[in-house]
């Protein structure tokens, strides 16, 4: 009876030591700061953009599935000038916070740095920021490439 209890025991700590040993395997080092949900193809805060005006889709996600907004931003010595947000909601609801957000969003904006944007909720609206910080992303990085 010892043997196969000896044999249960040895089996389990070896699986418990394989386990942690895989789980360890995966994770990354961590250096102590939070990377959050940071977007490394983003350029960097300070960087100098061509004026001009810039247009870009940005996605998201809502309860009714895929949503998407075309941004049209106009910057001046990196400072956006003049914005556009055309949604395409389907559902009456995505339709309706997509025109709250639009309605909204040029408050939040104008005025500002573009690299101090970082929309989270307009008017209510805080699903459709999402796909607006994606296409202000994507205007940067075009920003800087011309």
């Amino acid at each position: 009876m010892r043997n196969l209890t000896d044999n249960k025991t040895a089996v389990a700590l070896f699986a418990g030591v394989t386990l942690v040993g895989a789980l360890s395997a995966c994770s990354s080092p961590s250096t102590g700061t939070d990377s959050g949900t940071a977007d490394v193809n983003a350029p960097d805060a300070g960087a100098d953009y061509t004026d001009g005006t810039y247009t870009e889709s940005g996605d998201y996600t809502s309860p009714n599935g895929a949503e998407k907004v075309d941004v049209t931003l106009t910057l001046e010595s990196n400072t956006v000038t003049d914005v556009t947000v055309v949604g395409y909601g389907e559902n009456p609801n995505s339709i309706q916070f997509q025109g709250e957000f639009i309605d909204g969003i040029a408050d939040e904006v104008v005025g500002k740095n573009i690299d101090e944007l970082s929309v989270d909720k307009v008017a209510g609206s805080s699903l459709t920021s999402g796909g607006f910080n994606k296409a202000v992303d994507a205007i940067k990085a075009d920003a800087l490439a011309e």
